[in-house]
């Protein structure tokens, strides 16, 4: 068992010093050679657990899309109205982006270079199911504007993004009421009337 949990333990540092890695150096700053070092395995031990570097990068991002969109919809209850669904997870899903901003600048940058491959962005896009699902009724409820999910997407989840960086620039503070606030603007730019 014990060994079950240092292979386990490997891998999670392997992971976590990709997303520390990529956060400060970009993709292509981080050879493999950086990511064993902070990690404190051998160069060979990546290929334990990781086929190469693309491998690596696009299982970092699967797993950190997946602890992202679990803890999004974690308490979301499909019978909720389309309003209040979205409110839920809209605020779990800026939580989360403060709370774990290290996960988050890490998607941010995966969302943001071609670096991940198309079969994984599109596996990815499959974990924001329930919402594109609210989005979809609260279309055909009219209670949301008829549009691309790429738009509702753009002018709804992107500006959490946009807010947590000037947070850790120490530029704005997200408190409570600039996070009313912030949701208000969201839901404002997608409701139908």
């Amino acid at each position: 068992m014990a060994t079950l949990q240092k292979s386990i333990d490997k891998r999670n540092a392997l992971i976590k010093a990709t997303i520390d890695l990529v956060n400060n150096n970009g993709f292509h700053a981080t050879p493999m050679s950086k990511i064993a070092k902070m990690a404190k395995v051998s160069p060979a031990t990546i290929y334990l657990y990781f086929e190469n570097k693309q491998d690596l990068l696009n299982k970092t991002y699967m797993e950190v899309k997946s602890n992202y969109t679990n803890y999004a919809f974690e308490t979301y209850n499909e019978n909720k109205p389309v309003k209040e669904g979205f409110e839920l997870i809209w605020k779990r899903i800026a939580h989360f982006k403060l709370k774990e901003s290290e996960y988050a600048l890490f998607l941010a940058q995966c969302d943001n270079t071609p670096i991940i491959e198309e079969s994984c962005r599109q596996e990815g896009i499959k974990h924001l199911q329930p919402l594109l699902d609210l989005w979809e009724r609260g279309k055909q409820e009219g209670v949301i504007k008829p549009i691309s999910d790429y738009l509702l997407y753009a002018y709804t989840i992107n500006p959490i993004s946009f807010l947590m960086t000037m947070q850790q620039r120490g530029a704005f503070i997200l408190d409570d009421v600039h996070l009313e606030d912030a949701f208000q603007a969201a839901w404002n730019s997608i409701k139908t009337s």
